[in-house]
Formats: C-alpha cells, structure tokens, sequence
C-alpha cells in the first residue's frame, strides 16, 4: 500500500509510535473516558493534562460500511470496503475491512484487527471479518 499519511505531531506521535509495534492505543483521559482519534482535549470531560494512552483489544464490530468503486487518489485500489468500527472499548475508527467478499460484510457484524505496514514504519489499522463465538 502506498498512500499518503499525516506526518505525526505533539499529539499523534504515541498513537503512530505506537502502530510501529503493531499495537492500537486509545487516548484516555484521567477519568477514564477513552476517545479516537487523539486529540489535546478530553472531549467528553474537557481533561488536558490527565490524558494518557490504554491499550485496546482490536475487536470491534461494523458500525456502518460501504464498498468504495472508485479510487479518491493513487495508492488505492478499488474495490474496497471502507467502514465505521464501533471498538469493544467504545471509540469508533474509521478502517477498512479486508475480506474477499466484501458483500458479505453487514452492519454488526464483528471484526478483529490487522495491519498495514507503510514504508516509514508505522502502520494502519484495518479490519478483518471474525466468526461469531459460539
């Protein structure tokens, strides 16, 4: 995959060090409210010197979902599923989902995560389909 991606700043840089190790964090403030993407403000509490970083379990269901034709630049090659990840944690990230059959993916349905290594390093969080647990 090669797609442009923001250079990190003060306040991404845990988030994207932390892709390099193949790991998802969230952004947690003080009181324990998590959010994506990060940001210099809790947004639910408004906390800015309490907000630390947790460690999330990389499933998460589709939350919404759509199959994108139509390439928005170089680096992308459709079709592909592009899709609002609703987190075991509560934060929502906007991913893909790689699967084969992308119209076999439904709203609800659980996902656990995987990554796409970019040249710098870092990586990207994407989806992949995960059976339902009996």
């Amino acid at each position: 995959m090669s797609i442009d991606v923001p250079p990190p700043d003060e306040v991404t840089r845990p988030w994207w060090e932390a892709t390099g190790r193949r790991e998802l964090v969230l952004q947690t403030c003080s009181r324990g409210h998590r959010q994506h993407p990060p940001r210099a403000v809790c947004t639910t509490c408004g906390d800015t010197a309490g907000l630390g970083w947790s460690t999330a379990t990389g499933r998460g269901s589709v939350d919404a979902c759509t199959v994108v034709h139509r390439a928005p630049a170089p680096g992308f090659e459709p079709p592909y599923l592009v899709a609002r990840i609703r987190l075991a944690e509560g934060p929502v990230l906007l991913s893909t989902v790689v699967t084969d059959d992308l119209d076999a993916v439904a709203i609800g349905d659980p996902v656990t995560l995987d990554w796409r290594p970019l040249a710098d390093g870092r990586a990207l969080p994407v989806f992949v389909p995960r059976p339902e647990e009996s």
